[in-house]
């Protein structure tokens, strides 16, 4: 079963714009055929992020979308990340951390700092854009 951690955007892809790139995630996600990891510091910036303003969400909608995520994704106790690049975006450097110290085998996000790291380092685990994952879901599905 494919490990993947989802930067923000990719979340608000999939649990509010339902962005058509988004959409074999949650197909694979509904299924149990992959697993999204969160930790704290992830979820404390969702939670923050869709109280944004320019997402027009109520509270009621806020609270739904903030079901259904943390419902699928498993959170991952906070501890100590191996030595990582270090992400031109401090606030994405998290996302780097988590998918470090869980295991991931893909970071997917559609920040440019975070796919500016691709190949330049001896990572664990790879960083694509949602658009690039569609083939490895197909690998986590055979």
């Amino acid at each position: 079963m494919l490990r993947l951690v989802l930067d923000t955007n990719v979340v608000l892809d999939l649990f509010h714009w339902a962005n058509t790139d988004a959409v074999p995630i949650m197909a694979a996600l509904e299924a149990g055929q992959i697993e999204c990891l969160a930790d704290a510091r992830t979820l404390d910036e969702l939670q923050r992020v869709l109280t944004y303003p320019q997402l027009k969400l109520t509270p009621e909608m806020i609270a739904e979308r903030w079901a259904r995520y943390t419902a699928r994704v498993t959170v991952v106790a906070d501890g100590e990340a191996p030595p990582l690049p270090r992400c031109q975006d401090k606030d994405d450097q998290k996302f780097l951390e988590l998918a470090a110290r869980s295991g991931a085998d893909i970071l997917v996000s559609k920040d440019k700092a975070l796919l500016k790291l691709r190949g330049r380092s001896k990572l664990a685990f790879q960083i694509l854009a949602p658009v690039r994952l569609a083939p490895h879901l197909g690998k986590a599905t055979a």
